[in-house]
């Protein structure tokens, strides 16, 4: 998370008085810039319900603009300030801001947070598990191995969309066919885990349980995986949009290896 001070400066910038002011078109602020902003400040504290109390008289409605230069001007991500001053400051900003003071802006700040790193957990758990589901459709298509399926979930130049095209190219042309009569073929996922997370790329860890059974068709031999295992996506975000970009799957060729071992 941002350090609070740097979300009460862009918040700031935002706010519709500033927004419709001539600081909106201006950057960097100077000293002027400043002025105009404690009076925008000023106006708008007075008419605050927060400040109609007693409060009035602790915190006042003004900020000067020598305090909001200092402010915005200054680095505080590495400092921690107790200066009662400085507390006070910042209560005047929230109020400003449309929050009752310093301590329910930081509640805010967190619940934001909160329901931002619970949407993107659902968005990558949700990749993961429609790709499963898509991956365990496309072993259905067999033999016409329909690549088009993943499409949404892997992008089209990830080398696991390669590898995915390779070994779906090989069972194709041994003319293998999914069983999935009587629940013979299944799969599920047991944990999911976000076990590293950047900007613009992700890292999940699984465990999963794949019960496969191929057939071949001109021989009606049998191919079998079953198999408990941990795997690794790595998920990117390229533009706005965010797919897998690459799977460790330490059982990924045993299909393709069983196969070799049997011709048909």
């Amino acid at each position: 998370m941002k350090s609070i001070y740097n979300l009460l400066k862009e918040e700031m910038r935002q706010h519709p008085a500033v927004r419709k002011s001539i600081l909106a078109n201006s950057q960097p602020w100077k000293r002027s810039h400043y002025i105009i902003l404690s009076e925008i400040i000023r106006e708008t504290l007075s008419g605050k319900e927060e400040l109609r109390s007693d409060r009035k008289f602790e915190l006042g409605t003004t900020i000067s603009h020598i305090t909001l230069q200092r402010f915005f001007e200054n680095d505080y991500d590495n400092k921690t300030h107790n200066d009662l001053r400085f507390i006070k400051t910042l209560d005047k900003i929230c109020i400003f801001l449309g929050f009752r003071d310093l301590n329910a802006y930081v509640a805010e700040v967190r619940d934001r947070e909160k329901n931002h790193d619970n949407r993107e957990k659902q968005l990558f758990e949700g990749l993961i598990y429609r790709y499963c589901q898509m991956n365990f459709e496309l072993f259905k298509s067999f033999p016409d191995a329909k690549l088009e399926m993943l499409d949404d979930l892997i992008f089209e130049e990830a080398p696991f969309r390669e590898r995915i095209r390779n070994y779906s190219q090989k069972l194709s042309e041994r003319q293998l066919k999914l069983m999935i009569t009587n629940n013979r073929s299944n799969y599920e996922i047991f944990d999911l885990e976000i076990i590293s997370e950047e900007p613009d790329k992700v890292v999940v860890k699984t465990q999963e349980f794949w019960n496969l059974v191929f057939i071949a068709e001109n021989s009606k031999e049998e191919f079998l995986i079953n198999e408990l295992n941990t795997q690794i996506y790595f998920i990117r975000k390229l533009g706005n949009t965010w797919k897998i970009w690459d799977n460790y799957n330490p059982n990924s060729g045993i299909l393709n290896h069983e196969i070799t071992k049997k011709p048909l």
